[in-house]
C-alpha cells in the first residue's frame, strides 16, 4: 500500500512573508518576525479563496513546495497524474527493474498467490532467455480474440526475447508497487486533499491524506 517518506518542505516561511508583496513598495526582509506580521494575512488569503469563485487569491501557497519519496501500487498512480502541478522527480521503473523482481516482495497484500506465482514464472521465463542465447524461441497465447486463444511460436533471437519480455510486462499485477519522488505544492495538495480525503482507495489516499495533515499550518492552508 502507499508509503511516504523522507518528507521535505521549502520557502513556507517565504512565501508566507511573499503573500504581503501587493501592498509593498519595497523588498521584503525574510525575518521571523515579518513571518509572524504575515501569517494573518495568509490565512485570511485562504479563506477568501474558499469562499469566492476567485480562486486566486492564495497563489503564495503555489511557493511552498513539497518534496517526498512514494512508494505505490500500479493502480493508484494514474490517478495522481491527473494533478497538473505535480513533478515526479524520478521513479523506479518495470522497464529496468522488471527481470530483478521478485513478484513477492515487490506487490502489496491484495494480490492474489496464483497471480504472485504466474508473474513470476513469466519473469523466470523472460529471464533464462536472456541469459540463454542459444534459446531462439517462445511461445505465448493469442488471447485478443473473443473466440479462442491461439498459440503463437515467435522465431528468432531477438523475436523472443522481445515477446518474453512483453508478455511479461503485459502479465504484471496492478498490485505490483513501485517508488518515486516527488515535488508538488501547497496550491495542489489543496486541491488533491479536497478531492481525495473520502476517496474509494481508502488506504492508498488515506495515507497520502495523513502525510498532508501532518504538513506545517497545514489546518491553515490546506485543510479547508
Amino acid at each position: 500500500m502507499l508509503d511516504i517518506k523522507n518528507v521535505k518542505v521549502y520557502d513556507l516561511k517565504e512565501s508566507v512573508i511573499a503573500c504581503r508583496n501587493a501592498m509593498r513598495t519595497t523588498m521584503p526582509e525574510y525575518t521571523d518576525e515579518e513571518f509572524e506580521k504575515s501569517l494573518p494575512r495568509a490565512i485570511k488569503l485562504v479563506q477568501a479563496s474558499k469562499n469566492s469563485d476567485v480562486k486566486c487569491h492564495d497563489n503564495f501557497l503555489t511557493g511552498i513546495r513539497v518534496s517526498f519519496d512514494v512508494t505505490y501500487p500500479q493502480y493508484w498512480s494514474p490517478e495522481f497524474q491527473r494533478y497538473n502541478f505535480i513533478d515526479i522527480v524520478t521513479s523506479s521503473s518495470k522497464m529496468h527493474r522488471l527481470k530483478k523482481m521478485m513478484i513477492r516482495q515487490s506487490t502489496n497484500k491484495y494480490v492474489s498467490p496464483e497471480v504472485i506465482y504466474a508473474a513470476q514464472k513469466y519473469v523466470d521465463r523472460y529471464n533464462q532467455i536472456l541469459n540463454d542465447e542459444s534459446i531462439d524461441t517462445f511461445e505465448y497465447y493469442d488471447t485478443s480474440s473473443s473466440e479462442s486463444d491461439t498459440l503463437i511460436s515467435v522465431k528468432g533471437r531477438n523475436e523472443a526475447v522481445y515477446a518474453a519480455f512483453m508478455v511479461t510486462l503485459s502479465n504484471c499485477p496492478l498490485g505490483l508497487e513501485l517508488f518515486m519522488r516527488v515535488s508538488t505544492n501547497y496550491k495542489q495538495l489543496q486541491n488533491i486533499y479536497k478531492q481525495r480525503k473520502n476517496h474509494r482507495l481508502k488506504e492508498d489516499w488515506g495515507a497520502f491524506c495523513k502525510m498532508i495533515e501532518e504538513l506545517p499550518y497545514s489546518k491553515e492552508f490546506i485543510i479547508l
